[in-house]
C-alpha cells in the first residue's frame, strides 16, 4: 500500500475531512459552531441566573422564618430583588394590606394600623391568593426565559447539519459525474468525508447540549414547586392571621322556608269568567210590569 493512499487512514477524520472540504460545507460548518457558541451562552446565563436564584430563595426563606410576624419584611421594606420567593410575598402582602388598610405602600403608621385592624372577609383572600398566582406566574416565565431560543437551536442543528452533507455529497456526484478515470472508491473518499462534517458538527452541537437543556427544565421545574409550596404555605398563614372565618349575620333564607306563592297550575285552563248576577225578584217583576 503506498503513502498517499494510507495516510488517510492514519490521519484524523475530521482533520482529513477539513483539508477536502469545500466552500459550501466550511460555512454550514462554520454556521454550526456560532449556533453552538450562542447555545451555550444561553445555557451558561440561565445557569447562573437560576444559581443566584436559588441562593437569594434560601436567603429569603430564613428572613421570612426568623420574621415576629407574617408582615415584618413587607412592613420594613427589606427587599430581596433577586429572589423570586419574595415577589410572591410581596405581591401578597401588598394584595392584603390593601384590603385591611386601605393602601398598599407600608408608612410611618403601618405596625400601628395593622395592630389594630380587622379581618379580611374570605372572598377577599381569594383577591390576594391571586395576586400570588400572578406573581408566580411572573416568576415562571422570568426563569424560563431564554431557554426557547436554546431549544430553536437545538432543534435546527441536526437539519442543518444534514443539509450541509447533501450539500457536499451533491459536488461529489457532480464532480465524479465529469471525471475522464474511473471513479473508484479512493476518489470519492474526500468528498464524502467532507461531505459528513457537517453532520458530524451538528451531533457535536446537539447531544452536549440537549443533556444541559434537560438539566436546566429539571432546575426551573424544582424551583417553580417550591415556589408554589410557599405560596400554599403563605396563604395558609394569612387565612390563619387575618381571615375571618366566622359565619356572616345576615344569611340568605332557605328554598324551603320561603311560603309557597298561590300561583294556577302550570297547564290547567283558567277559571270561567262569573255571568253577570241575576235581578232580586221584585226587581224582575216589576220589569216585566212595565213591559206589559
Amino acid at each position: 500500500m503506498s503513502s498517499a493512499a494510507a495516510s488517510p487512514i492514519l490521519a484524523s477524520g475530521l482533520m482529513f475531512g477539513f483539508a477536502h472540504a469545500s466552500t459550501p460545507v466550511l460555512v454550514v460548518c462554520g454556521v454550526l459552531v456560532a449556533l453552538s457558541a450562542v447555545c451555550w451562552t444561553l445555557m451558561l446565563s440561565k445557569l447562573w441566573m437560576l444559581s443566584c436564584a436559588k441562593r437569594e430563595d434560601r436567603a429569603f426563606r430564613a428572613a421570612y422564618n426568623h420574621s415576629p410576624h407574617p408582615l415584618a419584611i413587607y412592613q420594613m421594606r427589606k427587599h430581596h430583588a433577586r429572589a423570586p420567593l419574595y415577589h410572591i410575598y410581596h405581591a401578597a402582602g401588598r394584595e392584603l394590606a390593601f384590603h385591611l388598610l386601605g393602601t398598599d405602600e407600608p408608612d410611618s403608621t403601618f405596625a400601628s394600623r395593622l395592630h389594630s385592624a380587622g379581618r379580611i372577609m374570605p372572598t377577599q383572600m381569594g383577591a390576594v391568593a391571586k395576586a400570588m398566582e400572578r406573581a408566580a406566574v411572573e416568576a415562571r416565565v422570568r426563569l424560563e426565559s431564554r431557554l426557547p431560543a436554546a431549544a430553536a437551536i437545538l432543534t435546527a442543528a441536526p437539519f442543518l447539519g444534514v443539509l450541509g452533507t447533501a450539500w457536499g455529497v451533491m459536488e461529489v456526484l457532480v464532480a465524479a459525474s465529469g471525471a475522464v478515470e474511473p471513479v473508484t472508491l479512493q476518489s470519492l473518499a474526500p468528498g464524502l468525508c467532507a461531505a459528513l462534517l457537517p453532520t458530524v458538527a451538528g451531533l457535536l452541537v446537539v447531544l452536549p447540549g440537549l443533556f444541559a437543556h434537560r438539566y436546566l427544565i429539571a432546575r426551573i421545574r424544582a424551583l417553580q414547586v417550591r415556589h408554589e409550596h410557599f405560596a400554599s404555605e403563605f396563604a395558609s398563614v394569612l387565612q390563619r392571621y387575618f381571615v375571618d372565618h366566622r359565619p356572616t349575620a345576615d344569611e340568605l333564607p332557605s328554598i324551603g322556608s320561603l311560603v309557597t306563592p298561590n300561583m294556577p297550575a302550570f297547564g290547567k285552563p283558567a277559571a270561567a269568567m262569573p255571568s253577570s248576577p241575576s235581578p232580586p225578584p221584585r226587581v224582575a217583576r216589576e220589569m216585566v210590569a212595565a213591559d206589559t
